[in-house]
């Protein structure tokens, strides 16, 4: 840099001078403060002149005597001022790369202008000055400052300047090299690293050498000369001019066919070409490593002349080893040109081997690899990755990889080969080896902006990528995960991400993108089919709080695509759990209440996704903190009142919802609530819609609020039109769950006459044999027709009606009822035993007497048999009688049963045939095996099972041959049940046990 000095020799006035000086100072100020380069150097300086204006400013306003020493003090200042002002207009307006590599300079005459500065304000002479003693000290110290001023180029400058300076003397930089010292240069002089930025700056760098020419500056325009050259080996260079001087090099090679090395290249120690050659000090070159190991050795005797050397002299042999360079730069030229027929050629071996050796000539350098490139071997290269040999696609995958890591000019001439992308992304699906190799290059291709747009048109890729992203390979994992991170910019390749259910980039955009990227992520949400593990894994990954936001956006359009998404995932109950323990619940209530909403699809939408959360409330884990959808019984009117005024599609989930709040923790509550609320009202008349959804969903919530209702709601609002309206379900519905709730009403329905006339007379009974009769299905739901049809079925068989058990009997139940006790559920098997109770209290007076026969009555053949417990003439059509109907062997299996209750309900049946008057009973009992299943009874822990089981044996022992039988096996349990128990039971056992004269023996055991 050439910084002319300013000189001045005015015969203006020293007070005018002194002027100009304030201004120029004013000026320079300014200027520092913008200068972009050495800032901390300028901003220094700038303080200097700050404190220079003040002094100046203050002379100016006393009435100087003109003095020789204080007239070349003012023109000292003024004139290196106006130097400083030229330096500092000079960086603003300099090629900045030109300014990086002359900033020793600048630094160089910003401190030689601060020290002349300093001098200038000691020939002030301020003893004859009529200025104050601060002013003096103020100068005095000032001038000591700025004389002992030390400006520093930045450690980063210094390092990048140390590394053109290697790179120019080495003569051997690549182009690695040189875009590693372009990069520092971009940032330390403050500019983009963008090709086309970084291009500028070296066009701008060129002119300043052509500039610094033509003004004779020979110095400056040589050194920028060899910066240019080292920084044009940089991938921001013209890679056309770079082309040319390859193929100019190439073509003025004489012979096509490699040279041998000259003698002179060989390490007279290694007898190998020499790489890096040294001279030692008798004047004779070996291989560094050969020669250092030789004296190493303890030899200090020149190898060759045997003449005694210092051997701490070892001189690099620049001109020898740019003579080996050169050589074996011309021969790798001459075999890249020759290596590019064969591979167009067919025989597979010759090309392999031809590609070996290309792959070898690539790792070596990276100027190799330019050159591969200039050749054109890229499109070639993309043509063998359809071969069928598996070792020639690997070889190309890896070059390609190599050629592409090398700049972004690479990656794009890859992209633009016809079906170059196809053709890797189909190497992605081969064996692992290949396929890894094809995933490396894919990422370096991905890492051009470019590119990647290409990229994501090819089919399938997504799909490769998220299955290597789940293998057992980790490193392959690992590239598969930054590719598809790299791909991630563009919202289609998000999309095509999550329908291969990788939706990190898409949660990501989800969160953070812009309103219009959130929208079509939420949208994307709501239309991919997705599996319940993926549905999980998103609410996991962070989109519940995102969607939530859209949710209680102001936009309608945002609250649309929301909801339209939640929907979708809250269909997992454990992401509707979630929902409502995050706060969605509110928000969503809001939408679905708002009446003045344009949009039905979205109320649609809202209901569904509420209806959602209340069914995910029925399966939480008992060890949870529970959480409930509704509580208040405001919050139940207001959601429940809806279903009037709602269409179709809202009162389905509203009441799909209320079905499921039902059965969840806080289902008896909600049960109370809505029976206060009059929903029974509402419910008895959907169940006349002609909407089949609507009244499937209405009969099954009502079906709920029967189940432990009070008689009153329901004998209030039921009549005779609902209750067949209910058998008219049960005939006429295809849908079993239906059928099996409008059983289970009429199951749960009060056991009112009136009601069970109204049943009797609409054929109830004829409906429910139909129901227990119909053997095609044999589903979930139909066994749950079948238990809810015995459950009605128990009003009619109560023996204080017999003319209904007679119906019932005719109807040709019963024996469906003892098939049944055997193939029943628990529960069906529970409630047959109950209805089987019930006909045998009627068996007793219903048995028809035996006649008394005459005389001859030996003599005839007796046509029928009394029956052993009720002593007369028994059926099952006429007195019900469960010895008739084959009852009494599943009714004694049953007392096997762990439930309790099915073994209480077996137990009463069981003792309806055995009291203190008739012994007959007992005696069948015994007959059919049932004493010691009843005898196990007393281990059940039920109280209730305990006291009846006491009292059927105290009527079984009362027979002396069964107490000498059996007592033995009953006397344990019931000694610890008088131990044990209440006092009823203590008095129950007691007494069984003074049957079998037992309790004289054992009183120590009642203490």
């Amino acid at each position: 840099m050439v910084m002319d000095m300013i000189s001045s020799t005015s015969l203006v006035p020293v007070s005018e001078l002194l002027s100009q000086t304030v201004i120029a100072t004013f000026d320079t100020v300014h200027a520092a403060k913008e200068v972009l380069i050495q800032k901390e150097n300028f901003q220094k300086f700038s303080t200097y002149l700050e404190k220079i204006k003040f002094i100046l400013k203050e002379l100016l306003g006393l009435n100087l005597d003109i003095s020789k020493s204080l007239e070349n003090a003012v023109e000292i200042l003024n004139r290196e001022i106006k130097v400083a002002k030229q330096l500092t207009l000079e960086c603003r307006t300099r090629s900045k790369v030109y300014l990086l590599i002359s900033c020793r300079n600048v630094v160089k005459v910003l401190e030689g202008s601060t020290k002349e500065i300093g001098r200038a304000l000691t020939l002030i002479p301020l003893a004859a000055l009529d200025v104050s003693l601060g002013l003096k000290d103020q100068v005095s110290q000032l001038s000591k400052d700025m004389l002992n001023a030390e400006y520093r180029v930045a450690a980063m400058e210094e390092d990048i300047l140390a590394k053109i300076q290697l790179g120019i003397e080495e003569r051997n930089a690549d182009r690695s090299y040189a875009n590693n010292l372009l990069d520092h240069i971009s940032k330390a002089v403050g500019i983009s690293t963008e090709q086309s930025e970084l291009k500028k700056e070296l066009e701008e760098l060129k002119r300043e050498r052509e500039d610094a020419m033509m003004s004779n500056g020979l110095a400056d325009a040589t050194q920028m000369e060899q910066v240019i050259s080292l920084l044009e080996k940089a991938d921001a260079t013209c890679p056309e001019e770079k082309e040319k001087e390859y193929f100019r090099k190439r073509n003025s090679l004489g012979s096509r066919k490699p040279l041998e090395p000259l003698q002179s290249f060989y390490c007279p120690i290694t007898l190998a070409v020499m790489v890096d050659p040294v001279e030692t000090s008798s004047c004779r070159t070996f291989e560094r490593s050969a020669i250092e190991k030789w004296y190493a050795e303890g030899n200090n005797l020149c190898p060759l002349t045997m003449i005694p050397v210092n051997t701490s002299v070892l001189k690099p042999n620049k001109t020898l080893q740019q003579s080996i360079e050169e050589w074996k730069n011309r021969n790798t030229i001459i075999t890249i040109a020759s290596i590019k027929p064969i591979l167009q050629a067919s025989e597979e071996q010759q090309m392999l081997k031809s590609l070996c050796k290309l792959q070898d000539i690539c790792i070596e350098k990276e100027l190799h690899r330019d050159w591969v490139t200039m050749e054109g071997y890229i499109p070639v290269l993309i043509g063998l990755l359809n071969a069928k040999n598996r070792e020639i696609r690997m070889k190309v995958l890896f070059i390609l990889f190599m050629l592409a890591k090398d700049s972004e000019d690479n990656k794009e001439r890859i992209a633009k080969v016809d079906k170059a992308l196809e053709s890797i992304v189909h190497s992605l699906a081969r064996q692992i080896g290949e396929s890894k190799l094809a995933l490396q290059l894919l990422l370096e291709l991905s890492r051009s902006i470019v590119v990647r747009d290409s990229i994501g048109t090819v089919q399938g890729y997504v799909l490769l990528l998220v299955a290597i992203l789940g293998s057992d390979d980790n490193e392959a994992a690992k590239d598969a995960e930054e590719l598809l991170e790299n791909l991630s910019v563009l919202d289609q390749n998000v999309i095509l991400m999550a329908k291969a259910s990788h939706f990190k980039p898409l949660i990501r955009l989800l969160s953070s993108g812009s309103e219009n990227v959130r929208m079509i992520m939420a949208e994307t949400l709501s239309e991919i089919e997705l599996t319940d593990h993926n549905k999980l894994s998103i609410f996991e990954d962070g989109a519940l709080s995102a969607l939530l936001q859209l949710l209680s956006n102001g936009d309608l359009q945002m609250k649309k695509v929301a909801v339209k998404a939640l929907l979708h995932l809250s269909s997992l109950p454990q992401n509707g759990l979630r929902m409502i323990r995050e706060g969605a619940v509110g928000p969503l209530f809001e939408l679905l209440y708002r009446h003045s909403l344009s949009s039905p699809t979205l109320r649609e939408q809202v209901a569904a996704t509420i209806m959602h959360l209340a069914i995910s409330t029925t399966l939480q884990e008992a060890d949870q903190e529970q959480v409930f959808l509704l509580e208040s019984e405001e919050d139940i009117f207001k959601l429940f009142s809806l279903v009037s005024l709602t269409g179709p599609d809202i009162q389905k989930s509203i009441l799909i919802t209320f079905h499921a709040m039902c059965q969840s923790a806080s289902g008896f509550d909600i049960r109370m609530k809505l029976r206060q609320l009059s929903a029974v009202q509402v419910l008895v008349q959907l169940c006349e819609v002609n909407n089949h959804t609507v009244r499937t969903n209405a009969v099954k919530l009502f079906h709920c609020l029967a189940e432990d209702g009070d008689d009153r709601t329901f004998l209030e609002h039921v009549g005779q039109r609902c209750i067949e309206t209910l058998l008219r379900i049960i005939e006429t519905s295809n849908d079993e769950e239906e059928i099996a709730s409008a059983m289970g009403i009429i199951s749960n329905l009060p056991k009112e006459t009136q009601l069970n006339q109204w049943l009797v007379d609409t054929g109830a009974i004829q409906t429910i044999f139909t129901c227990l009769t119909d053997g095609t299905k044999n589903t979930l739901r139909n066994r749950q027709v079948i238990e809810n049809a015995v459950g009605a079925l128990c009003r009619f068989t109560v023996s204080t009606n017999q003319e209904w058990q007679k119906r019932v009997a005719e109807a040709g139940i019963i024996p469906v009822l003892v098939q049944l006790l055997a193939s029943g559920t628990a529960s069906t098997r529970q409630t047959a035993a109950i209805s089987m109770k019930q006909f045998s209290e009627s068996s007793s007076s219903l048995s028809r007497p035996m006649k008394k026969h005459g005389i001859f009555h030996c003599c005839l053949a007796t046509s029928e048999t009394a029956c052993p417990v009720h002593l007369g003439i028994c059926t099952v059509e006429s007195s019900f009688c469960i010895l008739e109907a084959n009852a009494l062997e599943p009714l004694i299996r049953m007392l096997g049963e762990s439930n309790p209750g099915s073994c209480e309900a077996s137990l009463d049946a069981i003792l309806t045939l055995i009291d203190s008057e008739r012994q007959g009973g007992s005696e069948v009992l015994a007959e059919a095996n049932a004493i010691l299943p009843i005898i196990k009874l007393l281990s059940s822990s039920s109280d209730r099972l305990l006291e009846k089981t006491l009292i059927a044996l105290g009527r079984i022992f009362q027979l002396e041959q069964l107490k000498q039988k059996y007592g033995t096996s009953a006397q344990m349990p019931l000694v610890e049940i008088a131990q044990k128990k209440n006092s009823h039971l203590k008095s129950l056992a007691a007494k069984v046990l003074a049957q079998l004269n037992e309790l004289g023996q054992q009183s120590s055991y009642f203490g």
